[in-house]
């Protein structure tokens, strides 16, 4: 008998989550549940957490998943088939998709998490708010990394290498410094949460978390104000490349950093000094679900556009 639900799962660092919506149109939450990832237990162990997941859901549900959906951590290379580019270095090498195929019996439909946060906002969240008929949507996360994912005509671009939307990895500013990826002064260098700390403690030998940063530059704290001036700057810079790339109608920001309200003003208008328009068009807007996201966007993988 076939099922029109549509089935998710986001593979985070410290949790597994997955979710099950009634069908691609009708995004009632069925089942929504979440375990531990324990992923320093190894590569087979996080296999088996996931089929663990999918039998719980599926036994609350009352029927298995024909497919599934998955938002991962790194992406799936097109011509190795093998995960790279993940922080959850035990996948890394590893042949994951084909291996998870063959642990759950069904195929899976796989994507970064960056894009699944990117197709979920585009389906259910922030992008149906503003504009609905948005042909071109970027997805942005800017927390400990930089990340994008791009979604058009409602599906995912992963692109030839699997690195569709990675512009945390373009060259800012060699200020930045060395990037864990082996090169230099890469977006996520300049702009993400442990870099502004790093700047901002450079400055004043202190060390502080941004949300105290950003507490601080509203006192008028001297060495918080050059930070968050530099945030405001460099994003601009590094945000108008991808809107002269793809010109997307809509970019979804998420992550720790996406929370600080200067992005959504002057973050803005230093965007609109360098992009290659009279007008500034491109509407830059919060996210409407949270850290639920990427187990929607993962579903949406699988419920068409």
């Amino acid at each position: 008998m076939a099922h029109q639900t549509i089935w998710g799962i986001d593979l985070g660092g410290t949790k597994i989550e997955g979710v099950v919506l009634k069908s691609r149109d009708d995004h009632e939450i069925l089942v929504r549940e979440r375990i531990p990832t324990e992923g320093k237990k190894g590569y087979d162990h996080i296999l088996n957490q996931i089929k663990i997941l999918v039998d719980q859901i599926a036994a609350k549900v009352g029927h298995h998943p024909e497919i599934l959906g998955i938002g991962t951590p790194g992406a799936l290379d097109p011509h190795t088939q093998l995960q790279k580019n993940s922080n959850s270095t035990a996948l890394n090498g590893k042949p994951f998709r084909k291996d998870l195929e063959e642990k759950l019996g069904i195929p899976v439909k796989m994507a970064n998490d960056a894009n699944c946060f990117a197709l979920a906002e585009f389906r259910m969240g922030a992008v149906r708010e503003v504009n609905p008929q948005a042909e071109v949507v970027f997805g942005v996360i800017m927390g400990t990394g930089v990340g994008g994912g791009v979604v058009i005509n409602g599906r995912v671009i992963n692109g030839g290498q699997g690195i569709g939307g990675e512009w945390g990895h373009n060259f800012l500013d060699s200020s930045g410094g060395p990037c864990y990826c082996g090169k230099e002064g890469c977006v996520e260098t300049v702009i993400a949460g442990p870099a502004l700390q790093r700047y901002y403690t450079e400055l004043s030998g202190q060390q502080k978390t941004l949300k105290e940063i950003v507490a601080l530059e509203a006192d008028g704290d001297v060495f918080a104000v050059q930070t968050i001036d530099r945030l405001v700057h460099f994003f601009g810079l590094a945000i108008s490349v991808v809107i002269n790339i793809l010109d997307p109608e809509v970019i979804v920001l998420g992550g720790g950093v996406s929370n600080l309200d200067v992005l959504y003003t002057r973050g803005v208008e230093e965007a609109s000094k360098h992009v290659f328009n009279s007008r500034f068009d491109t509407r830059i807007v919060r996210p409407k679900l949270g850290d639920s996201a990427g187990v929607f966007g993962a579903a949406f993988l699988v419920g068409g556009a």
